[in-house]
């Protein structure tokens, strides 16, 4: 029967532009050819959810926009990107708050089909929904019996997206690609269900900062009225280095003083006026400065806003006390994630890595202690077949042995750390959870990365050049999207439906295990690696700003 319905999927096909009535317009979007066997979806990028965060909605909190003032909207193409750094000019604007749907032929509003709802990474401030087409997803779905909708959407990046300093805090204007976020998941509410999709079935997903900032919603119960289940990829809500927004008053400071006609009230209390009065262009030189003269990598990242507010505490702490949504979830790593990140040109002698660890993860004081740096050197030794990339033995790839060391300190304190301490807490709570640990290397990757942050990405979304990969790692990229899509659709990862695939536990108290994804040994391990060194972060948490 789940054939017939596949199959039915594929040779429905529209013989002209795809329409949906969304109140009073015709939303025109467009066929696609899926990315694998028979499948043809339809697809309708570039919709507004909120009203341009322009003008006097620049550094306000987004404005749902549930209907177009038009009788037609051409819904073909993705909307323009957020304003960030490395794009061409006409490849972005602050008019960016767009959602896309991706959703099978043959399916109507009749339907109730699960929701996949993506959330992009890029550290807050870069990256776009353009960069990722769900088709690929969509597409196995409908091959395997159980078709999706998949959904993503562009917010608000940097200053513009998550604006520091005292007088943010004070207008209740922070972590506004937070709220981003919940806007477009309001219009989700609102709306999926005119392309085929149940409200009531939506798995939100990210990977870095979108894993983050999909976590930083479980700190809040009102995500159980918008979402029912999770996939973390490769971050937590206790990822970014946390502060009160006063704390980086001078990224915002810098972001006032850079941008051409607010110069004179950088250091006030009184710049949003005049931020919103300025040009985009101005916005973009304000934006470019800011980082330029950024102390740290990471200049814009969500801050504390409150006992109100959707991050009120340190995630570590609000864990601690079991304020968090109970919902079901997968979260997991890659094997490298510390080496994408790291600088190739330092020392890194036990001083400089005292030193980068400072400026990285406590720019601020109160800096982190010589007795925490002094314990972080004991257990990170300087023995390069420890280090990140593991599995490589004393190769140090022409670098120094320290890089190795603190590529492995990195990725435990971002990414492994938070996420062992979130998925066992969650667990001990009666949470429906499951871990992974991905492990395939990528031909593409200098060898120096390993499995480096982000390299999933390319099976998920079946980017994988089949000229240069084994098949193992097509195959593998297969089950992932398997293993994704039935989780997704029916909270079960072991559906028996799609390809043939290992069994995926649940991760509990007394089974603390993951499942290792590789191309070759996809199989079950237990969650214990690097043990005292996680256990030492997780407790040293609050020093970390996490």
């Amino acid at each position: 029967m789940l054939i017939v319905i596949a199959m039915l999927y594929c040779v429905l096909l529209a013989a002209s532009a795809p329409e949906v009535q969304l109140g009073k317009t015709k939303l025109v979007g467009r066929d696609l050819t899926g990315l694998q066997r028979c499948s043809r979806l339809r697809h309708w990028p570039g919709i507004p959810f909120a009203e341009p965060p322009v003008g006097a909605l620049r550094l306000e909190r987004p404005v749902l926009k549930t209907d177009i003032d038009t009788d037609e909207f051409d819904a073909q193409n993705f909307g323009l990107a957020c304003l960030q750094e490395g794009l061409e000019t006409d490849a972005m604007s602050e008019d960016c708050l767009t959602i896309n749907v991706f959703r099978p032929t043959g399916v109507s509003s009749e339907d109730s089909l699960p929701v996949m709802f993506w959330t992009y990474g890029g550290g807050f401030f870069e990256g776009a929904s353009s960069s990722f087409n769900g088709s690929n997803l969509v597409a196995q779905s409908v091959t395997r019996g159980t078709p999706v909708v998949y959904v993503n959407y562009n917010y608000r990046l940097g200053p513009l997206g998550f604006p520091q300093g005292q007088e943010a805090a004070d207008r209740g204007q922070l972590n506004l690609g937070v709220r981003d976020q919940l806007a477009a998941l309001e219009w989700v509410q609102e709306n999926i269900g005119l392309f085929g999709g149940d409200k009531t079935k939506v798995t939100i997903f990210g990977e870095s900062a979108g894993a983050m900032l999909t976590n930083l919603l479980f700190l809040n119960s009102l995500i159980s009225n918008l979402a029912r289940a999770a996939i973390f990829e490769s971050g937590a809500s206790s990822s970014p280095v946390t502060y009160n927004a006063s704390t980086r008053e001078s990224s915002w400071r810098n972001f006032v003083a850079g941008t051409p006609g607010c110069e004179s009230i950088a250091g006030t209390q009184n710049t949003f006026d005049c931020l919103q009065a300025a040009n985009s262009s101005a916005i973009y030189q304000g934006l470019v400065e800011a980082f330029a003269l950024a102390i740290e990598g990471f200049p814009f990242d969500p801050a504390l806003d409150g006992p109100f507010g959707l991050l009120p505490d340190l995630p570590s702490r609000l864990w601690a006390k079991g304020e968090f949504a109970t919902l079901p979830f997968i979260s997991g790593t890659n094997l490298d994630e510390g080496t994408l990140f790291l600088p190739t040109n330092r020392s890194y002698t036990d001083e400089d890595i005292k030193d980068y660890m400072t400026a990285t993860y406590s720019p601020y004081p109160p800096y982190l202690s010589d007795d925490i740096l002094d314990r972080l050197l004991e257990l990170y030794p300087d023995d390069p077949s420890l280090g990140s990339p593991y599995g490589t033995g004393n190769e140090t790839f022409g670098l120094p042995s320290g890089f190795k060391r603190v590529a492995a300190m990195s990725g435990d304190l971002t990414f492994d750390a938070q996420r062992r301490t979130w998925t066992q807490t969650a667990a001990q709570a009666g949470v429906k959870a499951y871990g992974y640990q991905f492990t395939q290397n990528v031909s593409s990757n200098a060898a120096y990365l390993g499995v480096p942050h982000a390299s999933e990405l390319d099976f998920i979304y079946g980017q994988l050049n089949s000229s240069t990969e084994p098949a193992s790692s097509i195959l593998l990229g297969e089950m992932m999207v398997d293993y994704w899509v039935s989780f997704a659709t029916s909270l079960d990862l072991n559906d028996g439906l799609g390809i043939s695939r290992p069994n995926w536990p649940q991760y509990t108290p007394d089974n603390e295990v993951l499942l290792q994804l590789h191309g070759g040994n996809t199989t079950v391990i237990p969650d214990n690696y690097r043990k005292e060194q996680i256990e030492f972060l997780r407790d040293n948490a609050v020093a970390f700003r996490r």
